[in-house]
């Protein structure tokens, strides 16, 4: 089973001018692709290679740290287009409950989201998680992912300077701050809430 790339689930204008089109193309089409393509190569005749792409992450992570960058990386990016939408959204019913519960309102969220985004040294990213049955922002180094996680994902921010650097120079803040106020797919989120279960990457056959 080849693991194959996402597509965008939106067009590749529609994140302009926070995110343009010519990020995506390098981010989606380059970087992602890179990724999926060097995890298929890894577990290629492998007893990986009949795998989901979360039992590779799992099994690589504590032996092949090469696997596991890609797979994990092909995993977030996956998230990460999904925590993404052109359309203007708020949290709503059982999410807007507990974001008021868990950080006493959506304001002081995206607060925390942007200030842990920012102090983040170096690559990564920034999620909003439910651990424990209590809604918290997680972060991950590098490749690093929550796929595997007691923390389950609910929304991803990708911190690498690929995925900002072209629309915001070095003003990793400003990305924030564009994507937070109006780019997250709180809809994804609440989906990842009721579901009860990590989100899956895609198989296959939903490569169009």
């Amino acid at each position: 089973m080849a693991f194959e790339l996402i597509p965008l689930p939106y067009d590749s204008e529609a994140l302009a001018p926070a995110i343009s089109a010519e990020t995506l193309s390098f981010h989606h089409g380059k970087h992602h692709q890179a990724y999926i393509d060097k995890t298929n190569k890894a577990v290629a005749g492998t007893d990986l290679a009949e795998a989901d792409l979360e039992t590779v992450i799992a099994k690589s992570r504590d032996g092949d740290r090469s696997l596991f960058n890609n797979a994990a990386q092909s995993w977030n990016h996956g998230f990460y287009w999904h925590s993404l939408s052109p359309d203007a959204q708020e949290p709503s019913g059982e999410l807007a409950k507990r974001i008021e519960a868990d950080f006493g309102s959506l304001a002081e969220l995206k607060a925390q989201l942007a200030d842990r985004g920012a102090g983040h040294f170096a690559s990564g990213w920034v999620w909003l998680a439910d651990k424990g049955g209590t809604l918290s922002i997680e972060e991950t180094h590098d490749g690093d992912t929550l796929a595997d996680s007691e923390a389950r994902p609910l929304l991803t921010i990708d911190l690498w300077e690929h995925a900002y650097y072209l629309d915001h120079q070095n003003k990793r803040p400003d990305y924030l701050k564009a994507v937070i106020d109006k780019l997250l797919n709180w809809n994804f989120a609440a989906e990842n809430l009721a579901r009860g279960a990590t989100w899956k990457y895609p198989a296959p056959a939903y490569a169009e």
